[in-house]
């Protein structure tokens, strides 16, 4: 198989380096055409500059493809309409759209002030709402679309420093999984990722394993997540240094303390590791399945 992407549109956010350049440059190579959207900020999401953007749209048209690029910031609704207005003026429509924008602000959690906290998930979490709320519509009405997020394992395990970027990234799994539920009779696909990859984000904080993990390695999935040839919804995969896996939520068997009977804290104590056993478990794939487990228990 072939994965193509000739006459589709795509527009990546935070493309002017790392993840979002690799896929800009590969999605331009296989026939996209392609809005490069960087606000060419520093990593703590100060300052701005169109040169990031703008060199990705030069390779990316110096290797035959098609590009413009885009300089606003996906933290405003503005801004999100305006990239995504920036697709329909070069291009005519969007089929694919890669949230990846992001920005650290690294503190132990007393020390986050408001500033850190509202900053990071502007970026990451609104940002990704005020990206594909427009372009979710185009998809909508040609019946076709799909999405990418990019979370984090800081967010879905956790990770020392980073509860603003942990809460943030986590987000986008929610939102993911819900345009993947209200996308799916549209042909709207939704997936996220959670890489592990050298950016100017991670250079500092990866140490040595930074040299075993480019983003080229974590590029072939999230090209195939957006492709035609791919009819994945609603998923969560762990990626980066050339290991692909699945990382999913799923709900264990559990304890059922009979229909009709009230519980007591020292019930609860005595069956806790039945709660949490992990055998046997279902992988709801939405709040409707959550209940419809309920529904057999209660019989």
């Amino acid at each position: 198989m072939t994965i193509e992407f000739d006459g589709r549109v795509a527009i990546i956010t935070g493309a002017g380096g790392g993840l979002g350049k690799t896929y800009a440059l590969e999605l331009g190579r296989r026939g996209a055409k392609v809005v490069v959207n960087d606000l060419g900020g520093n990593p703590d999401g100060t300052g701005a500059a169109g040169g990031p953007a703008d060199t990705t749209v030069e390779e990316i048209k110096a290797a035959g493809g098609e590009a413009v690029a885009n300089y606003d910031s996906v933290a405003t609704p503005e801004g999100g309409a305006a990239i995504t207005q920036t697709a329909l003026d070069a291009f005519g429509t969007v089929d694919i759209v890669i949230n990846n924008a992001g920005i650290l602000r690294d503190k132990s959690f007393l020390n986050q002030a408001v500033a850190d906290i509202r900053a990071v998930i502007d970026v990451h979490l609104l940002g990704a709402f005020f990206v594909t709320q427009p372009a979710f519509k185009v998809m909508k009405e040609k019946g076709y679309g799909r999405l990418l997020f990019t979370a984090s394992s800081a967010g879905v395990f956790g990770n020392f420093g980073q509860a603003n970027y942990g809460a943030a990234k986590m987000g986008l799994v929610g939102l993911s999984n819900v345009l993947a539920i209200e996308g799916a009779k549209n042909n709207i696909r939704s997936n996220v990722i959670a890489p592990i990859a050298r950016s100017r984000l991670t250079e500092d904080i990866l140490g040595p394993l930074v040299e075993m993990v480019e983003p080229e390695l974590v590029m072939p999935l999230s090209l195939y997540l957006v492709s035609e040839a791919c009819e994945l919804t609603h998923e969560l995969f762990s990626v980066g240094g050339g290991k692909f896996s699945r990382v999913f939520i799923g709900e264990s068997p559990g304890w059922f303390a009979g229909k009709g009977v009230q519980p007591t804290v020292e019930d609860i104590a005595t069956h806790i590791d039945e709660i949490r056993a992990e055998g046997g478990y279902s992988v709801p794939g939405s709040a409707n399945d959550d209940i419809r487990l309920l529904l057999e228990a209660l019989g």
